[in-house]
């Protein structure tokens, strides 16, 4: 068995200890019918346990791996492995999918250690752990702002950093979840008749997440919205932007029908 003397290793390999290692700890879960360990204060060496901590981690026990890492800094605080522990703790409590424990750790290692080495994958550890508990569009999205606030903190301090590209890539994912959410409330608002409502919704879309999977659709019901409100004219703009950026899609083709079924009611405005 190694010990941390021994290693002469950075702490975290990008990216790759936030998914491999991940998949092979929950594939690696301990069985119902084991006793649950017990956390109790021991006094022991600097080197053991931290090799105590790293091995239940590899065996897939992260709960008690990010307590025995947590030990180490309480126990050794001065020592050069607290740092290490201090972050290790937080990915285990990540990989435990304790997030929030997993940002507390994280954030309390970066006001402590904000120049350090390590720092990008602090932050962008706390980013994943918002990321993770995004929930679908039909419920409250505070979380889905607060990791669009990380991810993009992530993006502006380290922008050449691994993980800024992955950062980039979950952003663009996380904006197309909150045009869902707006596409879903205005979708509401339309079929209750309640058309301002709706189009200011569909507005949101088009100004705040025009690069997302959704845009086609909310320049399709703004069509509908301003028909319904009696601006035929802005529902001709809103259609003919749909057929020049989006010629192909069912969204345009629902709206040149509907378009023609309201030409008359469209000339004389």
């Amino acid at each position: 068995m190694s010990s941390p003397t021994t290693k002469n290793r950075s702490l975290i390999r990008p990216v790759m200890l936030a998914t491999a290692t991940l998949a092979t700890l929950l594939t690696a879960a301990c069985g119902g019918g084991q006793k649950r360990e017990e956390m109790a204060y021991v006094a022991r060496d600097v080197d053991s346990l931290y090799t105590a901590a790293k091995d239940r981690l590899d065996q897939g026990n992260a709960k008690m791996a990010a307590a025995l890492f947590d030990e180490v800094e309480r126990q050794h605080p001065y020592s050069p492995w607290a740092r290490r522990a201090q972050l290790m703790s937080a990915f285990s409590y990540y990989v435990a999918r304790d997030y929030n424990k997993a940002i507390q750790s994280a954030q309390r290692f970066l006001s402590i250690h904000p120049g350090n080495k390590d720092a990008p994958y602090a932050y962008y550890l706390i980013a994943l752990s918002y990321y993770e508990q995004i929930s679908d569009v039909e419920r409250d999205q505070k979380i889905t702002e607060q990791a669009l606030t990380a991810l993009t903190e992530v993006e502006r301090r380290f922008p050449d950093s691994p993980y800024a590209a992955d950062a980039r890539l979950k952003t663009d994912l996380v904006y197309d979840h909150l045009a869902g959410k707006e596409m879903e409330i205005g979708r509401f608002y339309e079929r209750s008749g309640r058309w301002l409502a709706a189009e200011i919704r569909f507005q949101n879309v088009i100004k705040k997440y025009d690069q997302t999977s959704h845009t086609p659709e909310a320049l399709f019901r703004l069509t509908e919205t301003n028909l319904a409100l009696g601006i035929p004219s802005e529902a001709k703009k809103y259609a003919a932007v749909l057929g020049a950026n989006y010629p192909g899609s069912k969204w345009y083709e629902r709206a040149y029908s509907l378009m023609e079924s309201k030409a008359p009611q469209v000339a004389a405005n």
